[in-house]
């Protein structure tokens, strides 16, 4: 028989077929910048059967304040399934952490003990620079054997949208993935979909910008992006881009449907708290259109009313491609939307707790109430 990759040969037989997790990799971003601590990454057993079921059984500090971990992917992808269809490393045991604070990307090795993560490389800012880019983000593998990186800055922190590639054995940088003079002014997250040639990228802003914070008087297109941008996949070239408006303003988590036959997926728009469903028309144009909005909450404190958008951080599917999932930041839930009916997903649960955080909840600890009459669906 031939031999096997980390995977399984879909998403669907993955959730069938395969085992429980037993060990959660979890990342840690240090808040407090003047205490000069570092971030982690935090081991979690979720073993039933162990003792320590539930627990942060390891912590692996990054060498630097500062860094600001934010996404991480493997080296290897779970559709490696048949190695010599796609990469030639079966081995997915190591976890890439770009830093977008410093421009390190941390390689981290899960084979060796996973129940205790130790760095097996880390790269260089300077490696980052020398290629003009910088704040780097999402990390996907890809079926050459290589590890793909959407970047969102220069090296002097301006807005760039790039992708930077890195060789999955030796962990080198071999240069950037466009190709072309065209290239989408801001960039975020990305997704991309062999089998309709093409890959969606999604735009956050100004890196010198939104790293002070978040300033409402910084909503404008000269710093935060809102559009979707489509690229073919085996040209690296941009082909189309779709303005979502001002309800669209800083669309982050892109997903596509995990069918890989389909040509449809969501993106979570954070700052007027939308989602957004994209797909691929008959005429082989792409288009998009608003399927979920959260209204505000209007807040009632000791400093009279103030009305809280929603803030929609990230989203996932459901392996099976039956449920959505988004943390709803600002107001502290998460939520769950069938999406059998792709154009009106529909609110079927929602979690509240103060331990989410939120605005909203810190407003209510503090002795004010929320309310949202406007969302008939939601029992606070």
């Amino acid at each position: 028989m031939a031999p096997r990759g980390p995977g399984y040969p879909s998403p669907l037989d993955a959730m069938k077929n395969g085992p429980s997790e037993t060990l959660l990799y979890c990342i840690c971003v240090q808040p407090n910048e003047g205490e000069d601590k570092t971030d982690l990454l935090a081991t979690v057993d979720v073993d039933p059967q162990s003792p320590t079921y539930c627990q942060i059984i390891h912590r692996l500090r990054t060498l630097h304040p500062k860094d600001e971990l934010h996404h991480s992917g493997w080296n290897v992808c779970s559709s490696c399934y048949t190695p010599k269809e796609c990469c030639d490393n079966p081995v997915r045991d190591k976890l890439i952490l770009p830093a977008l604070g410093s421009n390190r990307i941390y390689v981290v090795d899960t084979g060796k003990n996973p129940r205790a993560p130790e760095f097996h490389k880390v790269i260089d800012p300077t490696e980052m620079k020398k290629l003009n880019c910088g704040t780097p983000h999402t990390a996907h593998c890809l079926a050459s054997g290589e590890i793909m990186i959407s970047v969102m800055g220069d090296k002097e922190d301006n807005e760039k949208c790039d992708f930077v590639l890195i060789d999955a054995k030796t962990y080198k940088m071999k240069g950037t993935w466009i190709k072309g003079n065209k290239a989408p002014r801001f960039n975020y997250d990305f997704w991309y979909q062999p089998y309709h040639d093409v890959m969606i990228s999604t735009e956050w802003g100004t890196p010198r910008v939104f790293k002070t914070g978040f300033h409402p008087s910084h909503l404008t297109p000269e710093y935060y992006g809102q559009s979707l941008n489509f690229f073919s996949w085996s040209k690296r070239e941009l082909i189309q881009s779709i303005d979502l408006g001002k309800d669209g303003i800083a669309p982050l988590e892109v997903r596509f449907l995990h069918n890989p036959k389909e040509s449809q997926g969501y993106v979570g728009c954070a700052v007027a708290g939308s989602i957004y469903r994209f797909y691929l028309q008959a005429e082989g144009k792409w288009a998009a259109e608003k399927v979920i909005h959260i209204p505000p909450k209007k807040i009632l404190g000791s400093d009279g009313e103030t009305v809280l958008n929603g803030m929609i951080t990230d989203i996932l599917l459901s392996l099976d491609d039956k449920f959505l999932y988004f943390s709803n930041y600002m107001h502290g839930d998460v939520r769950q939307y069938d999406i059998s009916d792709r154009s009106h997903p529909k609110l079927t649960g929602k979690v509240i707790d103060k331990s989410i955080g939120g605005v909203a909840r810190t407003c209510d600890t503090r002795g004010g109430t929320s309310t949202c009459p406007s969302d008939p669906n939601i029992t606070e």
